[in-house]
């Protein structure tokens, strides 16, 4: 298998986010040490159309074209990533560390657990490093499995919107790549990274030491399971309650009565709890796998990391700093339109930032995940 599909050219293959909600799109080119960043373009996605894949499709498609025509992009050539919703994860503690015999756990325990077939299905894994077991050492390997059908669905809706895909991703090393400029520096080698991506869907925690992920997880409660939680306890409509949260982003400046900031607090109280101890069981894990510290802060990306009220109720419940990313901090953006005025640490674009910058030399060295999760197209 041929990982990487890159060239040596300047100019980045186009970053590309299919999310639940929203579609975005950017392309990066280096120059000399500044990264600057060619086109970016978004759009939305009506949830409503989450009810007929058909027209959810199609609109995807017609709006990558149209994004594809309205901006400054260069080429057709894409990196994508699939979607949560199909990409199953499972970390898994091994007695060996011969590729030879983790190949062939993961084809048949492996593929038996993610309820795959090993001659047709996807399976993917990276080792996170060694761990004690009580007086053991055992091997943590993250396993990934996607089905076929799903895989082709996604490359044969790439190519209908005129697209060339050269590498397919996920969106855990997606986001972890779109962090490594703030870790090129010697000294950060040993510093410990909590990630934390609040999408649609799903919240998915990454945590990193270095350029070395150790522990992913997708856990199935965000921004749609809020929204859901406000409309039954408010008795409204979905689409009233995801309008009153957009509103909560900005609570002062959206001239939002207190008393409103309290009921959709208190609606969202329950599953922002089960969040919060959801995310904290990463952490615990993290700390008796690799026997290290709990981490104090947390960096968090995606749309709803922008709702003050989320956020305030997350720091109240884990009790450590948070603190927004800013994914294209350091980037040359004089030549696109990007608009800071709402959300101006811009975390929403980590995924599709991190998918851009897929073969760009931003470390010391390229690690073995650098090339472990990529499929070739």
């Amino acid at each position: 298998t041929m990982w990487n599909l890159m060239n040596s050219s300047k100019m980045q293959p186009i970053g590309l986010d299919i999310g639940h909600s929203a579609i975005k799109m950017i392309q990066l080119c280096r120059a000399g040490q500044t990264i600057r960043v060619v086109a970016a373009r978004d759009a939305v996605i009506d949830p409503g159309l989450s009810r007929d894949p058909a027209a959810r499709r199609e609109f995807i498609v017609s709006s990558i074209r149209q994004m594809l025509s309205r901006a400054d992009f260069s080429g057709r050539r894409v990196v994508s990533c699939l979607p949560g919703d199909v990409l199953k994860i499972k970390s898994l503690r091994l007695d060996t560390d011969n590729p030879d015999e983790i190949e062939q756990f993961m084809r048949t325990e492996v593929a038996s657990r993610f309820g795959l077939k090993p001659d047709v299905d996807e399976l993917r894994y990276m080792v996170a490093g060694t761990v004690f077991q009580g007086d053991q050492m055992k091997n943590e390997v993250i396993f990934f499995g996607v089905e076929r059908d799903a895989l082709a669905d996604h490359l044969a809706m790439l190519e209908e919107a005129r697209l060339e895909p050269v590498t397919l991703d996920t969106v855990p090393s997606a986001l972890f790549r779109s962090f490594q400029l703030s870790l090129r520096r010697r000294e950060d080698k040993d510093l410990v990274s909590v990630l934390v991506d609040l999408g649609c869907r799903y919240t998915t925690v990454i945590i990193g030491k270095g350029h070395q992920i150790l522990f992913i997880k997708q856990i199935p409660i965000a921004g749609e399971h809020l929204t859901e939680e406000v409309a039954g306890r408010l008795g409204i409509r979905l689409e009233e309650a995801a309008m009153l949260r957009s509103r909560l982003r900005y609570p002062e400046s959206a001239d939002v009565e207190p008393e409103t900031i309290h009921a959709v607090t208190d609606a969202m109280n329950n599953a922002v709890e089960t969040l919060s101890r959801e995310i904290a069981l990463c952490f615990k894990y993290y700390a008796v796998t690799f026997r290290g510290q709990r981490p104090a802060e947390a960096v968090f990306a995606g749309g709803e990391a922008y709702e003050s009220t989320l956020m305030n109720a997350l720091r109240r419940h884990l009790g450590l700093q948070i603190r927004i990313a800013e994914p294209l901090r350091g980037f040359d953006l004089k030549q696109v339109g990007l608009d800071r005025r709402s959300n101006p640490q811009l975390c929403e674009w980590a995924v599709a930032v991190g998918l851009a910058m897929r073969g760009l030399d931003v470390s010391d060295r390229l690690t073995q995940q650098e090339e472990v999760f990529q499929e070739t197209v």
